[in-house]
């Protein structure tokens, strides 16, 4: 998509909203296509042959906060997630403070050109993963800390189980060649912000003063040392593995690749690398 105004260099703090923030990347292996999950421009298609993206939403679903996404490699399907339909990503600590839970679970379909809405009233849906197989897929919510996972085949087809509640705020997912699933944690969770959302009247109330909550948010996580963390889970939800560091700030993926981590920040201007076996 061409907008103008976006080519040259800007401050994206201030202009995402209108020029657009990619959260999620995925190639279709089969036909070459890369799908995109921009947080204000909705879903996204590139051709194999590059070139300007598309705009493949479809009327009436009006996404507000598009997030993360994954393909079925044998079907091409596109499984994503809209965080919330009141809030952009810009106000994203509102979504976790007000309680919204506007949040869905969307797929589509390349085959028909159909856009549908799996699971409504979820709370700040955001990473999602595929399982080795396709039979389900594991959802992070990040308002509540939990991993879902959502049965999409088997006697289980349409279910969801809660099956690990974690540490702090996830963020995105990635399974491993092994199809366990790497979960980056944002921050940890808190006593002071575990306060605020035991009830929905606090945060309601705290986001309606004359403050920058989000930045107020950055803030306090710094004074409280807060890092980000990497936790692995297999395929039954059992946490296998967490590994934090100091240099770990607001983790927003961790990938697993040829005997190493990945580890990408929402925050910080660089990525880290780091051996997996530590």
């Amino acid at each position: 998509m061409h907008r103008d105004g976006c080519e040259r260099k800007h401050d994206h703090s201030t202009t995402e909203h209108i020029c657009g923030r990619p959260l999620g990347l995925r190639f279709n292996e089969k036909t070459g296509h890369l799908y995109i999950a921009d947080a204000y421009m909705g879903l996204l298609v590139v051709g194999p042959n590059g070139g300007l993206s598309t705009q493949i939403n479809r009327p009436g679903l009006d996404l507000g906060f598009t997030n993360s996404l994954d393909i079925d490699q044998s079907t091409g399907v596109v499984y994503f997630t809209d965080s919330s339909r009141r809030y952009q990503r810009r106000n994203f600590i509102s979504v976790i403070l007000s309680g919204d839970s506007t949040g869905r679970l969307m797929k589509y379909d390349p085959r028909n050109n159909k856009t549908t809405v799996i699971l409504n009233n979820l709370k700040f849906p955001n990473g999602i993963a595929l399982s080795r197989n396709g039979d389900f897929l594991i959802l992070a919510e990040t308002t509540t800390c939990k991993l879902l996972k959502f049965w999409l085949q088997t006697q289980k087809a349409g279910i969801l189980e809660e099956i690990a509640t974690l540490p702090g705020f996830p963020d995105n997912i990635k399974r491993n060649g092994n199809g366990e699933f790497w979960i980056g944690i944002n921050s940890r969770k808190g006593k002071f912000l575990d306060w605020i959302l035991s009830s929905s009247w606090i945060g309601s109330n705290l986001i309606k003063l004359p403050l920058d909550i989000t930045k107020w948010h950055t803030y306090l996580a710094y004074l409280s040392g807060s890092t980000g963390m990497g936790i692995k889970l297999n395929e039954d939800g059992n946490i296998e593995k967490i590994l934090d560091s100091t240099k770990w700030q607001f983790v927003s993926e961790v990938k697993e690749e040829n005997g190493n981590l990945w580890i990408g920040s929402v925050k910080m201007p660089f990525g880290i690398k780091q051996n997996i076996s530590v």
